[in-house]
């Protein structure tokens, strides 16, 4: 992993809402500080830059890493909301908040490059499936096992990263992970961890 420039972010703060590099996130934008970042981004170059808060307050701190995103789609609402569908493009870590002026908050960030070309080992591959089988298996999900074998690694673990059943900590861990080999041991513990704790929300948590 190599660090690339700095750069200024419009960020969106959201428990729960983590993109990754190659995937996409709906999201209903209608909060009016939101639906400003949105139009300023459609102005400007379209990126807006996911990032989980640490509480769920007003001004809470932010983690270190999120994911900027590209508007790919946009539908603009007649009272002034939008439908956007972000697709990932880029992990970033976040260097500063900065002091601003806009209703959206802003921060200097470091953009993160991901190894584009990276790929799992066989065994690691092989482990990855037979866990998430076991995995959609316990918990009753219906996975067509034929399109997923076509998926590359990337793919593969990036999208099930996004989409698991985990808390806001354990999908931080994965966003955070540097490489794919390390987000895909990752991902395999916590399916294990699941497997032998039954929460009463029926979601894993580290925290």
């Amino acid at each position: 992993m190599a660090t690339a420039g700095t750069v200024r972010l419009s960020i969106f703060p959201l428990a729960g809402a983590l993109l990754f590099p190659g995937l996409q996130l709906p999201l209903h934008i209608f909060e009016p500080r939101y639906r400003a970042m949105v139009s300023d981004a459609l102005a400007r170059d379209r990126r807006i830059a996911m990032i989980q808060p640490q509480a769920a307050v007003e001004g809470a701190p932010l983690f270190s890493v999120g994911c900027v995103g590209k508007i790919a789609d946009v539908e603009a609402l007649e009272d002034g909301r939008f439908n956007i569908v972000l697709e990932g493009l880029s992990r970033f870590r976040v260097l500063r908040e900065l002091e601003v002026t806009t209703p959206f908050r802003q921060v200097e960030a470091q953009l993160l490059e991901d190894d584009a070309d990276a790929v799992l080992s066989a065994i690691e591959r092989a482990s990855f499936e037979r866990e998430a089988r076991k995995f959609a298996d316990a918990q009753g999900y219906a996975v067509d096992w034929d399109s997923v074998g076509r998926l590359d690694d990337m793919s593969l673990i990036n999208g099930v990263s996004q989409i698991a059943p985990f808390d806001s900590a354990a999908k931080q861990a994965l966003l955070e992970a540097p490489t794919l080999g390390e987000r895909c041991e990752l991902l395999v513990q916590l399916m294990q961890f699941f497997g032998r704790h039954d929460d009463d929300d029926g979601r894993v948590t580290l925290q």
